[in-house]
């Protein structure tokens, strides 16, 4: 086996052994299930690009050169032809859609098989890390696998056969691949949106025109980033988008209009019809993050004292559009809500039996379209509900909440919670491979601060103290950095128990004394003990102890305005939240390390009377 990354750059002789110049590509013919390479791509002399027939002329090949069968002066060149496409130009660090694992990636490097010392073929893409480090050098690859195979943490080689690919990133609408594989026409619309949301933008709206009408419309519903799928709807010409939104349904459809300006959502509800415009205006009206932006309107009622028979007639004459049926609502002569009859009920019952026998009327659970919509996406896990009424005031029904979208909601919200946390979410092969540097910066960015802080502090302090007294002076940085880490952590903790208007939440008054309180209690017991250790181990030496004895006073201040911050932080995590901004858990924590790392410095530099200095 080689790789493509061995081969760039190699010289390339002819029969006489004369250099022609080197290997700057490698041409393949797509119409196979692994492709041969067939044509050789040469920068000659003066970067001059030459195209040969890897057939024709080329002998043998090593991970070194490449070795012709003729002289140079007997080669004729040739031209790329339409079935053949250049791998590093038109594969390698191009974005390509793993049609098998239903996803993007990016092309790291490429795996070749020499079946002959004269024929390669095309195995597949290497989207790993290993291509990564490859591209930088074979040798560090080698040294990193040597390492992690010593950590237990071996890096497996991450390759997709060349069946399983979809090109993304150039047109090769000329280009006919014969392999029998799945294409995003014959995906799920959740899935075609996935891959979407992890295109780049230029390539997003490409591939989304390619959809038709159905397909369009669904997977515009399942798109986890609304500002996203509004950005592709802002492209797209106002009948087609509005024709699209009509598709939809209407509190999926409510939710993309509610991320479009103004004047662009209203022309495209004109351009609607009337009873979807209407169906869609009404979601508009409740207020985001409530049971009614979330809730279809597309619901099935029938008077009280209706029979099996009208309800099945019923269903029989619904569009095909219509939002799935999970149970029929039954209404008073008044329009109350007075009972629900399951599917289930209705397929066993008697065409002539009336629905109110067959109905649950007993305690039925129900929302107002005000009701929190992580409250309602909760009452529908906890009742075990396909779907939950939405009344109004005087019962009237209203729509209802379907439990897809309780598990968007959900999703959403514990998505939320992670990203406050400093948690991730992701789970693609890019993300993996940083897995562990990522878990590093987030556990043990202490450790960074600490490292940087010293050598910064002990750079600017050491003229003044001498280099070892410099470093005696960071040696208590370490705990400030943690202690401010851990009140960043306390913050967001108690952002994320308690809401602002929960009765059992801590007043702010008592927030703000129980962080003066730990500020207070921790900050003096870093002194006594740093004091205490630092007179036990450095003894009659002076200058040392006075470096020490100041970093130490350093980390008391630093510790004590950290956590006097706390208050500080969980107000701006919920003025961040009222507005619907992201803030990271992770972020809050290096913001808070950085303050922590800075007063620290200020307060050494006022010590040493050193300020300015």
């Amino acid at each position: 086996m080689i790789y493509l990354s061995q081969m760039l750059g190699n010289p390339v002789y002819d029969l006489d052994g004369e250099k022609i110049g080197k290997v700057n590509d490698l041409g393949i013919a797509t119409g196979e299930v692994f492709p041969r390479v067939t044509a050789l791509a040469v920068e000659g002399p003066g970067k001059t690009p030459l195209m040969i027939s890897w057939r024709k002329y080329v002998d043998s090949f090593d991970d070194d050169k490449v070795q012709l069968k003729v002289v140079a002066t007997d080669i004729r060149f040739s031209y790329l032809q339409p079935n053949e496409v250049l791998v590093a130009r038109d594969l390698l660090n191009k974005q390509i859609v793993d049609t098998r694992g239903l996803r993007v990636v990016r092309v790291n490097d490429l795996k070749l098989s020499d079946t002959s010392s004269s024929q390669l073929r095309l195995l597949g893409a290497e989207v790993g890390v290993r291509g990564l480090l490859r591209s930088i050098s074979p040798g560090f690859e080698r040294v990193v696998l040597k390492i992690s195979r010593a950590l237990g943490k071996p890096i497996p080689e991450k390759i997709i056969a060349w069946n399983y690919m979809d090109l993304l990133d150039r047109d090769l609408s000329n280009v006919k691949l014969s392999v029998s594989h799945k294409t995003l026409d014959d995906m799920h619309p959740a899935d075609i949106a996935d891959i979407l949301e992890r295109l780049d933008p230029r390539l997003r709206g490409q591939v989304f025109a390619q959809l038709d009408d159905e397909q369009a419309s669904e997977t515009m519903a399942e798109f986890d980033d609304d500002a996203m799928a509004a950005e592709i709807m802002g492209d797209m010409e106002e009948t087609d988008a509005s024709r699209m939104l009509s598709e939809m349904d209407p509190d999926d459809a409510a939710e993309l209009v509610s991320e479009l300006d103004y004047d662009k959502a209203e022309k495209l509800l004109r351009l609607m019809g009337v009873k979807e415009q209407k169906a869609i205006r009404q979601l508009l009206g409740y207020r985001e993050d409530t049971a009614g932006r979330i809730m279809t309107s597309e619901v099935v009622s029938l008077p009280e004292d209706a029979t099996a028979a009208d309800a099945v007639e019923k269903l029989r004459n619904l569009e095909d559009d219509f939002e799935t049926v999970y149970y029929i609502y039954l209404t008073d002569e008044d329009g109350r809500l007075s009972g629900v009859v399951t599917l289930k009920a209705l397929a066993i019952a008697n065409p002539t039996d009336r629905l109110s026998t067959i109905a649950i009327d007993d305690d039925l659970i129900t929302a107002s379209p005000d009701e929190d919509q992580e409250d309602v996406a909760e009452d529908i896990a906890k009742y075990n509900l396909v779907a939950l009424p939405v009344v109004d005031d005087n019962k009237r029904l209203l729509g209802i909440v379907t439990v897809d979208d309780a598990l968007d909601v959900l999703e959403d919200e514990h998505a939320e919670d992670l990203r406050v946390a400093g948690a991730t979410t992701s789970d693609s092969d890019g993300h993996r491979s940083l897995e562990g540097l990522v878990w590093l910066m987030r556990n043990e960015a202490w450790f960074f601060f600490w490292m940087l802080g010293a050598a910064a502090l002990a750079t600017f302090f050491s003229p003044t103290l001498g280099a070892a007294n410099a470093l005696l002076l960071t040696t208590s940085l370490p705990v400030a950095v943690i202690a401010a880490s851990d009140a960043a952590s306390y913050a967001t903790s108690s952002f994320l128990e308690y809401d602002p208007d929960d009765e059992d939440a801590p007043s702010t008054l008592g927030f703000v004394l129980k962080g003066l309180g730990l500020g207070i209690v921790f900050s003096a017991l870093v002194g006594l003990v740093g004091m205490a250790l630092a007179t036990s181990a450095l003894g009659n030496a002076v200058d040392a102890l006075a470096a020490t004895s100041k970093g130490v006073s350093a980390a008391v201040v630093s510790i004590l305005i950290s956590f006097i911050s706390i208050p500080v932080y969980l107000t701006v995590l919920r003025k961040r939240d009222e507005k619907n901004l992201e803030t990271s858990g992770m972020t809050l924590s290096l913001v808070a390390m950085t303050i922590a790392l800075v007063v620290f410095a200020v307060v050494c530099c006022i010590l040493l009377g050193v300020w300015g200095a």
